[in-house]
């Protein structure tokens, strides 16, 4: 099909269509605009509609920027443009497969969530604020929603706070390691590389006009990150467990686990690339969420059975609870001790320090503020925006 068949992109059921899944992107938490949903509607034209895999190809290449992005738009794309007449009825997780059958799908929550939306421009509820869904965040928003406390946030904004979550870096400290690599004409810490010496002088004829060093190389420490998923702790546990999974991405060594009335470990399910994928899997892995919190029995199981985890003295750890602990005290002071002797720093991240006075009164509190070298807030996204230069200052100070 020629451009002059495929007709005027701006006007008619193309035009809706583009500007319709462009919406559904968005909705979906894929950074769009209209400016890029303009460029696919050119591409569209310029590839032609014969080839629905062109034209996938195409439209893909000028609305997404992100390598975690594409596996939505792809799940997206194929259930918005198979069928005008039947894109309208689709359910959240229900696709036609054939005429008159349907069939579950299984989909991302992120696609789920956008197909689930009113589809036409016309027919969208004026009522509820774009920002709930919408990318494009006017600027009062944004800050408004950087200072949200996570349990006060509406349905709508907790999913998109927990995908603006996702976008934040979390570099974690690094140390020396005990390798070495050449690294050039290094500072006075560094020792000499007699090998490349003896190599860069046999290229100049014996004459040294350059003395190759050796250096440590540098690395991230092993994270060992503990997350409450009690009650009390419910509202909190699902974002920062998807904050974590893509802000340590990139780093080195992880070890993730969950913990109410028993230990459970997360770490397979964090080897899971998508974030969405990662939290189903951990929901199907947690049998105790919203339960009690009983951290000292779980610090135990921790002792008694994944003590290899902890990389002699140099392990990093992340307790994420409220201290609201039901379990006895004594048992959580001796495995914080035990905790304490092989590891580098026990770091606590509070909710509750979104109060102004707080102070850990509760027995559990009290034991973990004692022994824990800090206690960081993460109550917002300003907080977990914060976290980053907070540890890289307590690795510089000690406790």
């Amino acid at each position: 099909m020629s451009v002059q068949q495929l007709g005027d992109a701006r006007r008619g059921k193309l035009a809706d269509n583009m500007a319709g899944f462009g919406r559904a992107l968005r909705r979906a938490g894929v950074r769009t605009d209209s400016a890029r949903i303009a460029l696919a509607a050119e591409a569209a034209m310029l590839v032609g509609v014969e080839s629905r895999h062109d034209l996938a190809a195409a439209m893909e290449a000028v609305m997404i920027s992100r390598e975690q992005d594409r596996g939505v738009f792809r799940e997206l794309f194929d259930a918005w443009f198979r069928d005008p007449e039947l894109a309208n009825k689709l359910l959240a997780q229900m696709l036609p497969s054939t005429e008159g059958k349907a069939e579950p799908v299984k989909r991302r929550p992120r696609v789920r969530e956008a197909l689930a939306a009113p589809r036409e421009p016309m027919q969208a509820p004026r009522n509820e604020r774009e920002v709930e869904f919408d990318a494009a965040m006017t600027a009062s928003d944004r800050q408004r929603l950087h200072h949200a406390d996570f349990n006060a946030l509406g349905a709508a904004e907790y999913r998109l706070v927990e995908r603006l979550a996702r976008d934040i870096a979390l570099p974690v400290p690094t140390v020396a390691a005990r390798r070495l690599h050449p690294a050039g004409n290094a500072g006075t810490h560094s020792r000499m590389n007699w090998p490349g010496v003896w190599h860069e002088a046999g290229r100049t004829g014996g004459e040294m006009f350059r003395l190759p060093r050796l250096a440590r190389r540098r690395q991230p420490l092993p994270l060992l990150v503990l997350v409450d998923v009690s009650g009390s702790m419910e509202r909190y546990a699902r974002l920062l467990l998807a904050f974590l999974h893509a802000a340590t991405r990139r780093a080195g060594r992880r070890d993730v686990f969950a913990f109410g009335t028993q230990l459970t470990d997360l770490t397979p399910a964090f080897r899971i690339a998508d974030t969405d994928a990662m939290l189903a899997a951990a929901g199907a892995a947690i049998a105790d969420f919203a339960g009690g919190t009983r951290l000292g029995g779980s610090l135990a199981e921790l002792r008694r059975r994944h003590a290899r985890r902890l990389s002699g003295r140099r392990t990093l750890v992340l307790v994420i609870s409220d201290g609201l602990d039901t379990g006895e005290p004594d048992v959580l002071e001796q495995e914080l001790l035990w905790l304490k002797r092989h590891t580098r720093r026990v770091l606590w991240l509070n909710p509750l320090l979104r109060y102004e006075g707080y102070a850990p009164l509760a027995r559990g509190a009290a034991v973990l503020h004692r022994h824990a070298d800090a206690m960081l807030a993460v109550h917002n996204l300003n907080a977990l925006e914060e976290l980053a230069s907070s540890l890289a200052a307590l690795m510089r100070c000690g406790r």
